[in-house]
């Protein structure tokens, strides 16, 4: 929408081909803070690489998900919910206990020196894929109902249907009221039995079973059709 770019961590498309951008349905963001100092920063980055992409398409209402490790604050999870994103969040002590499991320690702070740091990140990679498969195991555990209800959620906008388009045509002029009590006066004695209007605009409101809606408007016949023309699926070439 700004002309800007962003490489996303996952971004789902429908109808997309290795040539083609297809219709964008979900952008998830992936990230890992080890400090509250950092977290709130780091939701506010992710907010402004994903909102602008959701207004952008906002005529399809795509899924926007956070997948979130490390340490992060109430606001910064909460900061992240009410602007509408799914987060799935692994907690500090999660993800220590779970390398715990198969001998390594990656517990650090602003003081650990570099070496003590490469040292954790070697004693990983030695493990066997077996091993470091446990870990991955383990926080799919211990964070099965928090998962659950993220896949739920991305599954559900990913797989939604259309289950009622609403149509309604709006007729009539507008009327500028230079104050609030001349408006309500004007509404007070707007006749409504006069037919003799003019075609003012299509209002369109498309409701998903997942409980999303898109709403539009359009000036003209020509402009809606195309609009919901957009939600049917592509042809298949015979």
């Amino acid at each position: 929408m700004y002309g800007n770019t962003h490489e996303l961590d996952y971004v789902l498309e429908r109808d997309g081909t290795h040539d083609e951008i297809g219709t964008p349905v979900a952008f998830i963001e992936v990230a890992y803070r080890r400090y509250t100092k950092h977290s709130r920063n780091k939701a506010q980055e992710i907010q402004g690489a994903v909102l602008p992409l959701k207004t952008t398409y906002s005529n399809v209402a795509p899924f926007i998900g956070a997948v979130l490790g490390g340490v992060f604050t109430d606001g910064a999870l909460a900061q992240l919910r009410s602007r509408g994103f799914t987060v799935l969040y692994y907690g500090w002590q999660a993800i220590v206990s779970a390398f715990r499991r198969v001998g390594v320690d990656v517990d650090y702070d602003e003081d650990t020196p570099d070496e003590d740091s490469w040292a954790k990140v070697q004693s990983w990679e030695a493990l066997s894929q077996n091993k470091q498969n446990r870990v991955v195991r383990h926080l799919r555990q211990i964070g099965a109902e928090q998962m659950g209800q993220f896949m739920a959620a991305l599954e559900a906008a990913v797989t939604r249907v259309i289950e009622l388009v609403r149509v309604l045509p709006l007729y009539g002029s507008a009327t500028d009221c230079p104050s609030l009590a001349k408006a309500i006066q004007f509404i007070e004695e707007y006749d409504e039995s006069d037919h003799g209007l003019l075609m003012l605009r299509y209002e369109i409101d498309v409701r998903y079973t997942n409980g999303d809606r898109i709403e539009a408007k359009f000036a003209d016949k020509q402009s809606a059709i195309e609009f919901l023309r957009h939600y049917q699926p592509p042809c298949t070439p015979k």
